[in-house]
């Protein structure tokens, strides 16, 4: 099976990913490199539920990137650009990193990690995240990687929930002009851990940090008695590779487990077709190895590919607004990967940060985390993608491992605000709130997905019963996404949001996301967060919380954005309140916390649940004061 390379082919595709999954799938996987080629391809149910892919296969994830690709030795795998500007960026080859991931692998093993055990790792983004994850799948240990923002109270849950083993970690971090002490913050997290044994320290910035004797080793120190050979683990196909942790609306978060086989198809097989990835290109994704974006993309897709892969440290404003547009021009990237949330961002300094980018080596350019409202995408497209690169708008998930719903560049049209179509071994269906399936077209709906793809979630670690009651519940024999969505008369798919945070106003189901898009086109409006709130009339009334530029201060906001909302969508969409805000409480990846924004609009001032893990969790109470004193 070679690469999707027109619109006959994916629908070929597509079709026989449907009609015959098990043969579509076996055809794919017999690009990769087995130490027992399997036989039984696809058991399941999604009553229990059940997946099993390629299960009495054995592999190891390493072995088909390094070993498979062994004639790309000298190729460079990884590009390493620090986030501060004068300190040089490091490149790696295929070679490199494989004797780099060994002595990883082997300094595990010598702290008595071995197949099976949880491991957390809580780096930032330098080349040992990637090198340590890897070095996990080397020897069959699990990894758990927590993003190097979260508090301690927060590691201290993942760490408890998985049982971990040991943890990762650095001196400290830089990120933009800060410098932050993590290996104190894994302190107070292991402190209230009876499981960690040993916390491994790298030396990224060369503080003064303690070191607990008999538990914390030096990765510089410990690596100069091990070598740098390290024979790959047989694996299962079913066994466990990752797990990763992703917040609940309530509840704790939910350790969403991925195994070995499936996820490891799934993650190049999307990576080549959605980013048209060839020889000799230069990829990068902005993203953190601590969110499921960094795992599939900056890491297992590319690599498994054979591609060149570009990590980066920093954040997108330091030293200043030029730096992703910088970055681009300084290796030549080919296919860019980044969040809304920095589209937006950027968009609001204007365009004199572009001033003087080339930005000519770009042919894809994507966005992920969340659906992108059309003004930015405009933006996107015309001042990165210089109206030339297409826009892959990808939608997935945490726990479906992999892009689900995207365009296909230059093979399938992208359409601003909307993923457009399911990629082959995707199923989707829109269902009604009675579980009636939506056929019509332009109607909202839940999505869901009818059948399994290789690397859907396999369950919660420890809670396979809260994975059954979230996926697999509200719609029986279906995987049930949480996202609200509606196909267009070709079949594309636009995402609307959390059904959560679909508000029905006088019997009428409006998606916060469309809200949000409507007014965002407002000249005045940087970025909105809609809500709903009851109201005596209408059962819910719509509550906007927007971010306005600063040189817009004499507009009269409540008038001027019901007028462009009643504009793009209807009067009854109109929102009801319209508060002015400095910022909105996001989550490290870049996600609006609306069920916070939910309980403010409702006037309950309380009980918000952990607020540390959030990017600014001090917005939270500005907001508060602002609503007591509309």
């Amino acid at each position: 099976m070679n690469m999707i390379s027109s619109l006959s082919q994916y629908q070929d595709e597509y079709k026989e990913s449907v009609e015959n999954p098990e043969k579509f799938w076996k055809k794919y996987s017999q690009k990769f490199l087995w130490k027992k080629n399997p036989s039984q391809i696809l058991e399941w149910n999604f009553d229990e539920p059940k997946v099993k892919w390629f299960s009495d296969g054995k592999l190891n994830i390493t072995e088909n990137i390094f070993e498979r690709n062994f004639n790309l030795k000298s190729n460079t795998a990884i590009i390493w650009e620090p986030n501060d500007i004068n300190e040089k960026s490091i490149s790696f080859t295929y070679n490199q990193l494989f004797k780099r991931v060994c002595s990883f692998a082997n300094v595990l093993k010598k702290l008595g990690v071995a197949k099976g055990d949880r491991v957390i790792i809580y780096l930032p983004m330098i080349p040992e995240a990637a090198i340590s994850m890897l070095a996990c799948a080397r020897i069959g240990a699990v990894h758990s990687v927590v993003f190097a923002g979260f508090s301690a109270s927060s590691l201290s849950d993942r760490i408890d929930d998985c049982n971990a083993k040991i943890v990762i970690t650095s001196d400290g971090n830089y990120r933009g002009d800060k410098i932050i002490s993590v290996k104190n913050v894994v302190d107070s997290a292991v402190e209230k851990s009876d499981s960690i044994t040993n916390v491994l320290v790298i030396n990224r910035i060369s503080m003064d940090v303690t070191m607990v004797e008999g538990r914390d080793v030096w990765l510089h120190e410990i690596e100069k008695s091990v070598d740098d050979v390290c024979n790959a683990e047989p694996m299962s196909s079913e066994d466990m590779l990752f797990i990763l942790y992703t917040s609940g609306s309530t509840g704790k978060p939910k350790g969403v487990v991925h195994t070995c086989g499936g996820y490891m198809i799934f993650s190049q097989y999307t990576f080549e077709n959605v980013f048209q990835y060839k020889d000799g290109d230069t990829y990068w994704c902005t993203a953190d190895v601590g969110w499921i974006t960094g795992h599939s993309y900056i890491v297992y897709g590319p690599l498994l590919r054979g591609a060149k892969t570009v990590m980066f440290e920093g954040v997108p404003t330091y030293p200043d607004p030029s730096r992703f547009w910088k970055i681009i021009d300084k290796h030549s990237v080919n296919q860019f990967y980044t969040a809304p949330t920095a589209i937006r961002a950027l968009q609001s300094y204007g365009d004199k940060y572009l001033e003087g980018a080339s930005l000519n080596t770009l042919k894809v350019i994507g966005s992920v985390g969340e659906p992108i409202n059309e003004e930015a995408w405009n933006w996107y497209f015309i001042n990165v993608g210089k109206r030339k690169c297409p826009i892959v708008d990808t939608w997935w998930q945490t726990e479906t491992g992999g892009i689900m719903i995207s365009p296909l560049p230059n093979i399938i049209d992208s359409k601003p605000t909307y993923a457009t179509l399911p990629l082959p071994g995707v199923q989707p269906i829109l269902f009604d709130n009675d579980g009636n399936e939506v056929i019509e077209n332009n109607i909202e709906g839940n999505l869901c997905i009818k059948f399994p793809w290789p690397s859907i979630v396999r369950t919660i670690y420890g809670d396979h019963k809260r994975c059954k009651e979230t996926y697999f519940s509200t719609f029986k024999g279906y995987y049930f996404t949480g996202d609200g969505a509606k196909r267009d008369d070709d079949g594309n798919y636009r995402i609307l949001g959390r059904v959560d945070d679909v508000i029905n106003v006088s019997g009428h189901r409006i998606g916060t996301a469309e809200v949000e898009d409507a007014i965002n086109q407002d000249s005045s409006v940087i970025e909105s967060a809609v809500v709903g709130y009851p109201h005596s009339i209408k059962g819910q009334g719509i509550f906007a919380f927007v971010i306005v530029n600063s040189n817009s201060d004499n507009v009269n906001y409540f008038d001027q954005i019901r007028k462009t909302v009643t504009h793009h969508i209807g009067p009854i969409a109109k929102p009801d309140k319209i508060l002015v805000v400095p910022g909105l409480p996001k989550t490290r990846s870049g996600k609006i916390m609306r069920r916070i924004l939910r309980k403010i609009a409702s006037n309950e001032f309380q009980n918000f649940g952990d607020i540390s893990t959030l990017l600014n969790p001090e917005i939270v109470d500005i907001i508060v004061k602002k609503v007591k004193n509309l």
